[in-house]
């Protein structure tokens, strides 16, 4: 049984679903695993994580006007508004969805489905650098 990690850092430019499968695809390929379990761990509590449609970008535009409506930006409806009116939702959001997900690891490649892609789904407005501990256990 082998082990591998690494922090994949990316750089968001604004609120939205920010595929993520072909860098962390990419991360696997260099570890030469055939068989294994893929874990991802969004660091924040204003970004998180989701597996999702990849071929239709209404889907993405979708899901992200499902949230803006769900966990609006509207001033004075939370207390905790530090960073701005955006905080308080993205907060909201993550804690809708997940900060982590587990994926196999088949023939040395993820068995994600035809359709299925990884995502970033950033809550916050203004451009942010988000943090991805990866770890890979298998042979």
């Amino acid at each position: 049984m082998r082990q591998a990690t690494k922090l994949l850092q990316v750089q968001t430019s604004r609120q939205g679903l920010i595929e993520v499968t072909r860098e962390i695809v990419d991360w696997i390929e260099t570890q030469a695993f055939a068989e294994g379990l893929l874990t991802i761990f969004c660091r924040h509590t204003s970004a998180s994580l989701l597996i999702q449609e990849n071929a239709a970008p209404e889907v993405r535009s979708d899901i992200e006007a499902y949230f803006a409506e769900i966990a609006p930006e509207d001033a004075g409806r939370y207390r905790h508004d530090d960073e701005g009116p955006d905080d308080m939702p993205a907060h909201l959001r993550t804690a809708l969805t997940q900060v982590q997900l587990s994926i196999p690891l088949i023939g040395g490649r993820l068995a994600l489905g035809t359709w299925q892609g990884i995502y970033l789904f950033e809550h916050r407005r203004v451009p942010h650098r988000r943090s991805l501990a990866l770890h890979l256990i298998g042979a």
